[in-house]
């Protein structure tokens, strides 16, 4: 792939974001040399921050005239990417989204439009590795990057190029993105997995590329990260009952979680209630402890609890979703 061809597409990058004011400035700093190296545009679009962030934004943006500043009054990310397609898609012919939240190579950006150059793919996504710094976070990030936290999905895992129907979103043909209609603003997380499920009915072609990941910093709190999955559940119930698809297997397993917690209160009448309960905890506790002794890995214990919430509130999140259409449904 030469030089000139990579130079010759116009990228634009979008950074959605709120509250980030700890990740932006060292984020930009480090797409600095992107703006350079490819014809792009860097837009940051803003949420309604309140701990500087936006101050920020403006701030590198005086000193960076392909740096931009957008206001976002629907806060999620969904609308943040539309707003900024919708405000210079038409000057551009890729998006490339990057999580505000997330650390990525020197040469991110450039290998993901080698890759649709090389490919011709509409969307290429990659694999994404977690990383934590304090305990609860680094325990949390074992669990991610681990089959008990992720279940094997490949954009955690990571894998060999090839064509796929859902990743971790990167990079997008703008033409492609506009033909579907963007990311659905009623979902306030999911919206890439919804987004992709369309590309594909359309016809459209998701390449993941190895040749590049990012890093991404979970949530280092277990309330924090209870409402990130409570979210996640949710916006995976909308996606299911949208499109009247059914959950993988490794989505089912899961997803029994929430039932099989509230049936264990059954015990009260029943020993046998428990024991669904009981089962989950002992695998999840076990596989943690196989991860201490196994792989010698001090956070494993921490790790399978880490893993039970993020079970746990994925699950209650679907079943609060799918209870709350029926409801709506009833009252109409």
């Amino acid at each position: 792939m030469t030089v000139d061809a990579v130079k010759s597409v116009r990228c634009l990058i979008v950074i959605p974001c709120l509250n980030e004011a700890s990740y932006l400035e060292p984020l930009i700093q480090q797409l600095e040399p992107t703006l350079k190296e490819l014809t792009a545009t860097l837009v940051v679009v803003d949420g309604g921050s309140t701990d500087g962030t936006r101050d920020i934004a403006k701030r590198l943006a005086q000193n960076l005239p392909n740096l931009h500043v957008l206001d976002n009054p629907r806060r999620i990310q969904a609308a943040a990417i539309n707003l900024a397609v919708e405000t210079f898609g038409l000057e551009h012919d890729y998006l490339i989204r990057i999580d505000a939240h997330g650390t990525y190579p020197h040469d991110y950006c450039r290998v993901l439009v080698e890759e649709a150059l090389a490919t011709e793919a509409d969307s290429v996504v990659v694999a994404m590795q977690t990383v934590g710094f304090g305990l609860f976070q680094k325990a949390t990030a074992v669990a991610q990057n681990s089959v008990l936290g992720n279940g094997g999905a490949k954009h955690r895992a990571g894998a060999e190029s090839h064509w796929v129907d859902h990743g971790h979103h990167a990079l997008m043909r703008i033409s492609a993105f506009r033909a579907v209609g963007g990311y659905d603003e009623s979902f306030n997380a999911n919206e890439d997995a919804e987004c992709d499920y369309r590309l594909n009915k359309a016809g459209y072609r998701i390449w993941m590329t190895a040749r590049t990941s990012m890093i991404y910093y979970p949530r280092a709190s277990a309330p924090l990260l209870f409402k990130q999955y409570f979210r996640y559940g949710r916006g995976r119930a909308r996606n299911f009952l949208k499109h009247r698809s059914r959950p993988s297997l490794r989505q089912m397993i899961p997803l029994m979680v929430a039932p099989v917690a509230v049936g264990a209160f059954l015990a009260a009448i029943t020993w046998i209630a428990a024991v669904p309960f009981v089962l989950w905890a002992a695998a999840c506790l076990g596989y943690g402890a196989w991860m201490a002794l196994g792989q010698r890995n001090p956070y494993g214990p921490l790790a399978a609890v880490s893993a039970m919430i993020m079970h746990f509130a994925w699950s209650a999140g679907f079943w609060r979703e799918v209870l709350d259409l029926r409801q709506r449904r009833v009252a109409a």
